[in-house]
């Protein structure tokens, strides 16, 4: 068991939540290169479990928003058919009509149109009683997003790819950021066809990462990371000794200039897993795809390649492979189980397990089953990556 082999290398137990220990040598100057360690994906059930749960939830919502924005939370079927982003998450007005009818637990289809059931009606207003409450925490996770990018800018693009991840709801252009000018401002640069939003305004309150947080008031010089690994994984004592190290080195807070960091170094990396470790916590469920953050490199001050942090630090973060896609998970922020701990718990992320649970609730219990079969079945096609040895050097 990993956690055996850091306790005996270590000689202390829990030595990743405890202060660190005097400055060692390797802490006083960067060093040259990284240390080239061969680590092994190992499946997370209970992880994977979590992930699956969106199942669908992401399409059924995004109709649910729809219906429920139209006068008397009613639709024609040829309006909503019609609907671009329909025809692009459903792939065809059959398909479409397919899925609202085999949700009937959310979807209730008649001649005249789609309308919403009572319990999808009753929990969309909830929800929306809920954005309303805790506005003030999604412009905050806005802000914090922004201010941890070099330009205090990124393209709509990027944060609408976010969007489902940090809470925002689908109209937050006109229902936060008009709300909000003295933070926030639209840009269009010259030569550029997207459009940009901008920081207006640096508040050093937020500039404090959760793992600053977590210090206390403490010294935050060498601050470790929270770690636990998958029941059953190994690490070699070569990647023990590393990680022990590694941890020890000093904490670059993501919101800090790191300029002066050479990105080949160790140093650099704990760097780089602080910024996506601070990016994870600003999302309601802790996780979010790898590809919704793949094109932001330069905007993060990062290297190539540089989401292999991801696999060289299996006890941070998890690679979920579930639902044809791979999902980074926060691995602290579950501590083992498949729902979040109390102390990260967001009432959007209560919100919307109700969802899931409407959704299953639609399907036969045989089909619940072999649903769940084949999550767990397509997961381990193509996922072994224990052969490769994760290098960050450019």
């Amino acid at each position: 068991m990993a956690w055996r082999c850091l306790r005996a290398a270590t000689g202390r137990r829990g030595w990743w939540d405890a202060s660190p220990w005097g400055t060692p040598l390797f802490a006083a100057e960067q060093r040259a290169t990284l240390v080239n360690v061969k680590v092994k994906w190992v499946k997370d059930r209970a992880l994977d479990a979590t992930v699956s749960r969106e199942r669908n939830l992401r399409t059924a919502h995004h109709l649910l928003d729809l219906v429920f924005s139209r006068p008397g939370h009613r639709v024609s079927r040829s309006d909503l058919l019609a609907e671009r982003s329909v025809q692009r998450l459903c792939g065809s007005a059959y398909s479409a009509l397919e899925f609202l009818g085999r949700y009937h637990t959310l979807f209730a289809l008649s001649r005249g149109g789609v309308s919403l059931t009572g319990a999808a009606l009753d929990l969309r207003q909830r929800e929306v009683d809920c954005l309303c409450a805790i506005e003030h925490d999604l412009v905050a996770r806005l802000r914090r997003l922004l201010m941890l990018t070099l330009p205090r800018s990124l393209p709509l693009h990027t944060i609408d790819l976010l969007r489902w991840d940090l809470g925002l709801p689908s109209d937050y252009q006109a229902s936060i950021l008009r709300r909000y000018p003295e933070h926030f401002a639209l840009e269009q640069p010259e030569g550029d066809e997207r459009v940009w939003l901008r920081l207006l305004s640096w508040d050093d309150l937020l500039a404090i990462s959760e793992l600053e947080k977590s210090a206390d008031g403490g010294d935050t010089t060498c601050l470790p990371f929270p770690v636990s690994f998958t029941r059953g994984f190994g690490l070699r004592s070569k990647c023990v000794d590393w990680l022990r190290e590694w941890q020890a080195l000093p904490y670059t807070s993501p919101y800090a200039d790191a300029s002066g960091l050479d990105r080949r170094t160790d140093m650099s990396e704990k760097r780089n897993v602080g910024v996506f470790h601070e990016l994870l916590h600003l999302t309601v469920a802790k996780r979010t795809e790898r590809q919704n953050v793949s094109n932001m490199r330069k905007l993060l001050g990062m290297p190539q390649k540089f989401t292999k942090v991801f696999e060289r630090h299996p006890g941070i973060f998890y690679l979920s492979r579930v639902l044809g896609t791979q999902t980074v998970v926060l691995r602290e922020a579950y501590s083992g189980r498949s729902q979040l701990l109390e102390k990260h718990a967001h009432p959007l992320v209560a919100i919307r397990e109700e969802y899931s649970t409407l959704l299953r609730a639609a399907l036969p219990p045989r089909t619940r089953g072999r649903k769940r079969h084949e999550a767990f079945s397509k997961q381990d096609e193509g996922c072994d990556v224990g052969g490769d040895e994760f290098e960050l050097t450019e």
